[in-house]
């Protein structure tokens, strides 16, 4: 040895896998790191068709320029990492024989023998890799509409592990427009960042050809901006009835037999679980629902603000009819836990809650009355709200929600005297991965009567969405 560095470093090599010139770099390497205390190895092999690919775009981010394999830089670890160039398998021979008077005489043969069992060697690995992770499936979860609020806020919610389980990896995809496309790549650098270690990869999609492919859960937050002053409700409707026209069929197709379909947004929610059952009559029809528990926490934070307990205290609050339209918050069933009083028991005792407001008057005049501006105030919730109650319904569907009363959008199959064939908010319960409607409930004159008017209301959505697909079908035929 004739020169020395007290600089502590790590060489970086890269190349085929198959290269005979790699094969000779290598061993060179390696034996500098046997003998040389403050030398340090890192390889890279590529397989020789990701070669000119990978090589392209290190040298693009490093601003280097090489064309030949292997390429070889030295990362000067008291420096921060930073990489300097040494070249290819000549530059890194003249820079061992410079630093530490070692060279290599290995001949071309023995090259070429190494690069073989390199090549073979790094298949086998390839190989197992994949054998690993096919063994290890993550949850594939498509984000329609994905650069809005709801989505940025709904992310973490689904990769922390509380909604599908602690030992299950998603992989989370999200869907757009083109013109969306920057702000779906700054989700992903992000949500990457944030390094959730539940969350196996995350992509931006643009582009309908591969929409869905292998879904497991869907969720749809496609709102139209209603403004009833520029078009009327009719061309609204058949707005969304477009978007379910696109998505049902990819649905369909792409996604798998089991897949959960979820509809939430700010507009339409019971009409696009509809139109969506319409347009795809294979995707099983329990499995596509609209999210109402944006209402349900509303009406639940304005009780308990009245009753002065936490609002995880009140329970079974159920909210009937069109979600994102005409609905009625239904008190009748609703029930307090922990709530102070002179009565008191366990943990699971409960008082029914129009038992403790003594001020009826209140319940009508004002809680009643407010509906208003509680749909004014879930409106206007954009984010946090109905992300947290999309992300509640999909863990109550996963692990259940024992014993407690949820509000749903689902496909009325005449329950409660709704009619046939459309999406209604009722109450229901879920159970071991499935959810079944709570008929047990006795409606009293009050809420049947409510519920008539909901339904038609519901129906005659549905006949102008119809008669929509109705119109346009001779046109599209010419």
């Amino acid at each position: 040895m004739t020169k020395s560095s007290n600089c502590a470093a790590v060489v970086m090599f890269t190349g085929k896998a198959n290269c005979p010139y790699y094969a000779k770099a290598e061993l060179l390497a390696d034996y500098l790191q046997t003998n040389l205390p403050n030398f340090r190895v890192h390889k890279i092999i590529q397989h020789p068709d990701k070669w000119e690919q990978w090589l392209h775009d290190i040298c693009e981010t490093n601003g280097w320029e090489h064309r030949q394999c292997p390429i070889i830089w030295r990362e000067l670890l008291d420096r921060g990492g930073k990489g300097q160039l040494l070249g290819g398998l000549n530059d890194f021979l003249e820079y061992a024989q410079q630093y530490y008077g070692i060279t290599s005489m290995m001949l071309s043969e023995e090259m070429l023998d190494i690069a073989e069992e390199n090549l073979q060697a790094h298949l086998e690995i390839v190989k197992e890799d994949e054998e690993i992770k096919s063994l290890i499936k993550p949850m594939q979860i498509w984000i329609t509409s994905a650069s809005v609020p709801i989505c940025y806020h709904l992310i973490p919610l689904l990769a922390n592990g509380e909604v599908f389980g602690m030992t299950t990896e998603i992989s989370i995809h999200l869907l757009d427009t083109v013109q969306f496309k920057e702000i779906l790549r700054s989700i992903v650098m992000e949500a990457e960042d944030m390094a959730f270690p539940l969350l196996r990869s995350i992509s931006e999609h643009t582009g309908l050809d591969q929409a869905f492919i292998d879904a497991d859960v869907i969720i749809v937050l496609d709102d139209v901006l209603l403004n009833l002053e520029v078009q009327t409700l009719e061309n609204y409707i058949r707005e969304v009835s477009e978007i379910c026209q696109v998505y049902a069929p990819l649905i369909e197709k792409n996604a798998k037999s089991e897949v959960k379909v979820i509809s939430s947004g700010k507009t339409f929610a019971n009409l696009k679980a509809t139109m969506l059952r319409i347009y795809g009559p294979s995707i099983r029809p329990e499995n596509i629902i609209a999210i109402a528990t944006s209402w349900e926490s509303a009406a639940k934070a304005m009780l308990a603000r009245k009753l002065n307990m936490s609002t995880a205290g009140v329970k079974d609050v159920i909210v009937w009819g069109n979600i994102t339209g005409s609905n009625y918050i239904d008190l009748s069933h609703a029930k307090l836990y922990g709530y102070d009083c002179a009565i008191r028991g366990p943990p699971n005792f409960q008082h029914p809650l129009l038992n403790m407001i003594y001020d009826s008057e209140w319940i009508h005049s004002e809680f009643l009355s407010a509906q208003s501006t509680l749909s004014s105030r879930v409106s206007r919730c954009t984010a946090m709200l109905p992300a947290h109650a999309i992300a509640t319904v999909l863990r109550y569907w996963y692990h259940g929600s024992p014993g407690e009363i949820i509000s749903l959008g689902i496909l009325s199959e005449g329950q409660f005297c709704i009619p046939e064939g459309i999406t209604c908010s009722m109450p229901v319960r879920f159970q071991n991965g499935n959810w079944e409607v709570v008929t047990e409930l006795e409606i009293d004159e009050t809420t049947q009567k409510v519920l008539r008017r909901l339904s038609h209301e519901l129906v005659q959505e549905k006949l102008v969405a119809l008669k929509e697909i109705n119109e346009m079908q001779p046109y599209e035929a010419e």
